[in-house]
This record gives structure tokens, C-alpha cells and sequence, in this order.
């Protein structure tokens, strides 16, 4: 699943207008796009912090704090996009960080 295209559709609030994407060429690229996402946001919070550090529940906060988030991943075999879920993007953020991890 590594190399799929993958897009990031995402929802910050209630307003429509806030309903956006992310387009990635890979799985492993939208994970480090939506951890990208939120050490942005630790930064707006505190400009002065150099070395971030949070844990996965933190980061899982992060996503339940959107009003919609899921992901359309490409799957070769049937030539179309598949749907996944917000939970399904959190299982895949623990794998993704955990392989980061043993590296």
C-alpha cells in the first residue's frame, strides 16, 4: 500500500467552506502530510517551541478534532479509488509511526 495515490479529504469545521484536500502520491506521504498538519498547529499555538514532541494520543486528538476526515486511496487492481474512514487513517498513523520509529 505504499505507493498508492492518496487524497486527504478533510473538513476543519462545521462550515462547508471549510471542507478541503491533500494530494499525495503515496500512503506514506498523506500520513506525514496530516502529522505535518498538526506540528503546524503546535507551532501556531507556541512559536517559540524548537523541538516538538507529542505521543499518538495527542495526534489522534488532532484528528477527532475535525468535523469530517477520510481518505481516498488508488487501488491498481480495480483502476479507482477506494474510501477509508478517520479510523482507518488513525490505524494507518500508528503503522506509519511505528515503522518511523524502528528505523
Amino acid at each position: 500500500m505504499a505507493n498508492r495515490h492518496t487524497i486527504v479529504l478533510m473538513q476543519a469545521s462545521q462550515n462547508r467552506a471549510s471542507r478541503t484536500f491533500m494530494d499525495f502520491d503515496s500512503l506514506s506521504q498523506a500520513m506525514d502530510g496530516i502529522c505535518g498538519l498538526y506540528e503546524r498547529k503546535l507551532k501556531e499555538i507556541d512559536p517559540t517551541i524548537l523541538n516538538l514532541t507529542y505521543d499518538i494520543a495527542d495526534l489522534y486528538n488532532f484528528i477527532d478534532g475535525f468535523t469530517d476526515l477520510s481518505a481516498l486511496v488508488y487501488d491498481h487492481s480495480i483502476h479507482a479509488f477506494l474510501p477509508y474512514d478517520r479510523q482507518w487513517i488513525k490505524q494507518r498513523m500508528f503503522q506509519h509511526l511505528k515503522k518511523l520509529a524502528l528505523k
